[in-house]
């Protein structure tokens, strides 16, 4: 993909305990791309969707302590704050101002349509209580704070999973039709892109990996954490000779999200010729995820002990991403307000 002269951009919402899912699907590919990016001359905006959850999280002090493990992850990951713009989004008071102007150009209907929205409804049916029953403005009008986090920067590609490429057609949908109503371009159209590195990553159980099931493998957890999530992925009681289909095996499932290409294709091969036992690979995989995260876990740990330097690193992200703002939303103002 040419990225050159691109801006790029991806949120995270701080909406819970960070575990291997986590880090294969989305904060090992956000800090690749972004050091992709800024090689290939483009630019990288990488942000705390803070706003974005407390749509669900109305606990303060969890809310800051989620906000404080997402950040100090990405960092620990490799994110360099001096050639990605890293921010929460609180910090930048602009997004909600053009949130308000984006409001006024947004049909209903978009937001009924909306899978957030439209999910939580469902619920509330399966339950037998009011479709709205529990839904806060906040979710209702998600994808239109989500539109004003991607068109404030000029954004050309959003990285995303398959459940949210919605967001960034409503975003395009928005601008267009903004666009259009006053015969100049006041924002630039995004478009969406996925990679593999998006899918899910299933948990010990075979589910998808998430803290609710109870079967996560933790990111940052001790050796023994590890090695105790790891010995309970559930296997099954083929014989240990017989030929195997790897893509049928929830531990290799598991392995191929998170492990190396070399072992990856070592075990493939052990599984279809048949004699690599189940807790051979467990064990491969226990020291893959070792390997993986060791520099990491420290790395994580030093930055939740000395967050008074995160808190600058994003402070001056902030201060850097305004810049960026800032010309866009006045020339949205121009057009509106028929100032130019």
């Amino acid at each position: 993909m040419e990225l050159n002269n691109k801006t790029i951009l991806t949120g995270v919402k701080p909406t819970g305990t960070l575990h291997f899912g986590n880090y294969a699907g989305a904060l090992k590919p956000a800090v690749e791309l972004g050091h992709q990016v800024n090689r290939e001359g483009g630019r990288h905006i990488m942000f705390v969707a803070d706003y974005h959850a407390i749509n669900a999280i109305k606990d303060a002090p969890l809310l800051k302590q989620l906000t404080r493990e997402i950040a100090c992850a990405y960092l620990a990951c490799g994110l360099d704050p001096k050639t990605s713009y890293f921010y929460k989004q609180s910090d930048v008071p602009e997004l909600f101002e053009l949130t308000t102007i984006l409001m006024a150009y947004t049909p209903k209907g978009f937001m009924n349509k909306a899978h957030a929205y439209k999910a939580a409804v469902d619920k509330n049916v399966a339950k037998g209580e009011p479709n709205d029953a529990g839904i806060n403005m906040g979710l209702y009008t998600y994808p239109v704070l989500m539109a004003a986090d991607i068109l404030a920067y000029d954004t050309d590609l959003v990285p995303v999973g398959k459940d949210q490429i919605q967001h960034v057609e409503i975003a395009a949908d928005i601008a267009g039709s903004i666009n259009a109503h006053y015969g100049r371009q006041v924002f630039k159209l995004p478009r969406y892109f996925t990679t593999e590195a998006t899918e899910t990553v299933p948990g010990t159980d075979g589910r998808k990996m998430s803290k609710s099931y109870n079967n996560v493998i933790p990111l940052f957890a001790d050796d023994a954490t590890l090695k105790k999530a790891v010995m309970g992925i559930k296997t099954d009681c083929q014989d240990i000779n017989a030929p195997k289909n790897p893509d049928e095996i929830l531990l290799y499932q598991i392995l191929r999200g998170i492990a190396p290409t070399a072992l990856v294709a070592e075990v493939r091969a052990g599984l279809e010729k048949g004699g690599m036992g189940y807790g051979t690979i467990k064990k491969m995989l226990l020291q893959a995820l070792i390997d993986e995260v060791g520099e990491k876990r420290e790395k994580y740990m030093y930055y939740l002990t000395h967050f008074d330097e995160v808190e600058d690193m994003l402070h001056d992200g902030a201060i850097r991403a305004r810049t960026l703002v800032q010309p866009v939303l006045e020339r949205a103002k121009d057009a509106i307000f028929n100032r130019k």
